[in-house]
């Protein structure tokens, strides 16, 4: 899956570069949609980023293409690879773990990506 992002004045920092947490906010968000796209009736929590490195800094006006890959699918948990890129160079990467919680919180079981998330507890 591919995403864009602008970078707009409100997301730089006092250097005039994007702040670290925007990019760590679209990152989680962008492995959300991942997740509800390939499991519809499933509900996600982030419980984890693998490791967080800012490689190259982006600054206003950049245009910031983000990929989505699935890497892992456990039992009640997914893992995606986002790498982020601005132009051609990559500037970020890193894995989210988003587990599948009920309507309490509690961990319950992802369904086969083929059943479309339907499945209960």
């Amino acid at each position: 899956m591919e995403n864009h992002k602008l970078v707009l004045p409100q997301h730089l920092n006092h250097y005039g570069f994007l702040f670290g947490g925007y990019l760590l906010m679209w990152v989680d968000e962008i492995a959300w949609i991942a997740a509800t796209r390939e499991f519809p009736d499933c509900l996600f929590v982030t419980i984890g980023m693998d490791r967080v490195e800012f490689k190259r800094g982006a600054q206003n006006g950049a245009i910031l293409t983000f990929r989505t890959e699935r890497t892992r699918v456990g039992r009640t948990s997914v893992t995606y690879a986002v790498t982020v890129h601005r132009e051609d160079e990559e500037i970020f990467s890193t894995r989210v773990t988003l587990v599948r919680v009920d309507e309490s919180g509690e961990k319950i079981p992802i369904p086969d990506p083929g059943d479309g998330g339907s499945q209960q507890g």
